[in-house]
């Protein structure tokens, strides 16, 4: 990383810019060809220096009130191509596997719902439960309670 790409980094800490040409509005804000710029943020990408570049949005602005990662059972010979499935689904934000740790804790499929309403919410889980069928033994919800803040990358 040169000192171009740490000033880019630095740049986007909190986002980029909120015009209709965001990468037009950084790459002039940094004196860079646009070009340029997207070069770089696809090398640090490649490199795995930056591991992506999304939108973060505020679920509960949004009008989401019932936002639950809902942790799931399921059989380790069926995770890998169940866990595409339900990440797949379009209520489903962020969907992925995790080692259990037995005997408190047997989850080991991660999937983030997104609902409007505790029935939609429910609506999903039932979605979600129908995919999974018989490979999935036990589940549950943890709702959210409260926003943290999302934050990218700081340099320090």
């Amino acid at each position: 990383m040169d000192a171009i790409d740490r000033l880019i980094m630095h740049h986007t800490q909190a986002g980029l810019p909120l015009t209709l040409e965001p990468y037009q509005t950084l790459a002039k804000q940094l004196g860079l060809d646009k070009q340029e710029l997207m070069q770089r943020l696809q090398a640090m990408q490649d490199s795995g220096q930056i591991r992506r570049i999304a939108a973060v949005p505020n679920h509960y602005r949004l009008g989401y009130r019932y936002n639950g990662m809902t942790v799931w059972n399921v059989s380790d010979e069926h995770i890998n191509t169940l866990g595409q499935h339900i990440g797949q689904l379009s209520f489903v934000s962020h969907c992925y596997h995790r080692p259990r740790h037995l005997p408190d804790w047997p989850y080991n499929l991660f999937a983030m719902i997104h609902a409007k309403t505790e029935p939609e919410a429910e609506q999903h889980i039932q979605q979600i439960k129908t995919v999974l069928g018989d490979a999935c033994q036990e589940y549950t919800v943890l709702y959210s309670t409260k926003i943290l803040k999302k934050t990218g990358f700081r340099s320090v």
